[in-house]
């Protein structure tokens, strides 16, 4: 843990079913006066100076109303941010605040103390939260963590432009331009038109990075691929669906037609492969943050410089992009509560929430669609502009998607821990099943979790 004075990658794991209730009108919470000592644990973030705009407004906030903030700043590497907040969770010690990846508040809900009236009056000014964050941090009819603005993500197309354009025929920046509208051609960016463009570019020997394996670069865009063919595994009751729903033969057969065009690699891809696939100039796509770009701006400008972010394809269900969300809780057994919510509220208020993501280069992505007009993305570059469809923005017509959802909570995380759409498509591709056959594992393996 990196210590302040004054005060990386989301891992994922067990979690719990999620219910929906709001709550509104709670009084204005008030840490001025009260004094004493805040502890915050917060994720260490990629971009080395997240960490620093956390400490500068945490600072602002604590100086104001007269509290000492100490804050941590807990990597994700070696799962070092999970191990903490297992080991708080059993000592019933530690921080009042702790960052939670994408399925934790689910998984310690019981542990956390509600924060509806937080959330109550953010929703009031801001409007309300992406239903993908209330689907992961909302349980037993309660918030249990406040969406969190630094290391929430969303992973749209990153593309290089000139290579798209060259193989396939497609002006990605005509299509999506910065400017708030759609431009021509913009109805046509779907998976049929993907996957053609896909099998151009590799033909032509510069293949989209997409990867097929095990981490969550994979599960989520593939998540995603599913949920726009509407091919959900496990409905919102729990019942296993795989085999009764033909949506999921007709995705998985797209899938794996895509598979045959993609890397010969991809199987055994982590989250950094394919960042360095498009960093390195051989790739034409990838689904990730602004972060692959940022990375090629520092060590291959000239790459960086043809790169362009566009929304994700639009399936028959519609347009859903994989997000994954960190979330700020307090732990029930906090003694400073009210100065925790108060805190977590500045933080999660437009003008800290900007700085947060401007200081990112807009990597950070707010909970609220209203914050998806920060000035960050429409001025970041070279080329300026590159980053303005990064996060999800109403003409864009889509929406952000966690992968295995709307299934509950306690079953998706199983589901997406081990993998099962990936796998799905691998055991067709690479291990010689049939899709019937691939659909009958997925189907025992998903009983299983139903069960558990």
């Amino acid at each position: 843990m990196a210590r302040s004075g004054v005060g990386r990658r989301n891992v994922l794991r067990a979690g719990a079913g999620v219910a929906a209730v709001g709550a509104l009108g709670a009084p204005m919470v008030h840490a001025q006066g009260t004094g004493g000592t805040l502890r915050c644990g917060w994720w260490d973030h990629w971009v080395p100076v997240g960490n620093n705009i956390m400490r500068e407004l945490c600072k602002e906030w604590g100086d104001r109303n007269r509290v000492e903030v100490q804050m941590d700043f807990i990597t994700s590497v070696g799962n070092q941010n999970l191990l903490t907040i297992a080991a708080q969770a059993q000592s019933r010690s530690g921080h009042d605040i702790l960052a939670f990846p994408t399925w934790e508040p689910s998984a310690h809900a019981r542990l956390l103390e509600p924060v509806d009236d937080v959330i109550g009056r953010l929703v009031q000014k801001y409007g309300p939260i992406a239903p993908a964050a209330e689907y992961l941090g909302k349980r037993e009819g309660a918030w249990r963590g406040v969406p969190a603005v630094s290391g929430t993500q969303c992973k749209p197309s990153l593309v290089r432009f000139d290579l798209l354009k060259q193989h396939a025929g497609i002006d990605i920046q005509e299509m999506w331009p910065a400017r708030a509208e759609r431009g021509p051609g913009a109805d046509t960016w779907n998976w049929e038109t993907f996957i053609t463009a896909a099998e151009k570019c590799h033909a032509a020997g510069v293949p989209f990075g997409l990867p097929m394996g095990q981490f969550t670069d994979a599960v989520d865009w593939v998540g995603s691929l599913f949920r726009s063919y509407g091919a959900a595994l496990i409905d919102e009751r729990g019942n296993v669906t795989v085999r009764n729903n033909p949506k999921v033969r007709q995705v998985m057969e797209l899938a794996v037609r895509l598979s045959k065009s993609l890397p010969g690699d991809v199987w055994a891809w982590d989250d950094a492969s394919n960042n360095r696939h498009l960093i390195s100039g051989r790739g034409a796509l990838v689904f990730n943050p602004p972060s692959a770009w940022a990375v090629a701006k520092r060590d291959n400008p000239q790459v960086a410089e043809k790169c362009w972010q566009a929304p994700f394809p639009a399936g028959p269900e519609g347009r859903f992009t994989p997000y994954l969300p960190y979330f700020w809780g307090i732990w029930s057994f906090s003694r400073q509560k009210p100065a925790a919510k108060a805190l977590l509220e500045f933080l999660s208020e437009r003008p800290q929430a900007e700085r947060q993501t401007t200081t990112s280069s807009g990597y950070d992505v707010p909970p609220f669609q209203s914050m998806s007009d920060f000035k960050v993305w429409d001025t970041e570059g070279p080329p300026t502009g590159v980053v303005f469809n990064y996060p999800n923005k109403p003409h864009h017509q889509g929406q952000l998607s966690v992968a295995f959802a709307p299934a509950p909570a306690e079953i998706a995380v199983q589901a997406y821990n081990q993998a099962i759409n990936t796998k799905m498509i691998a055991r067709v591709s690479q291990g010689g099943e049939s899709i019937d056959q691939s659909l009958a594992w997925a189907e025992r393996e998903l009983r299983n979790f139903a069960r558990g």
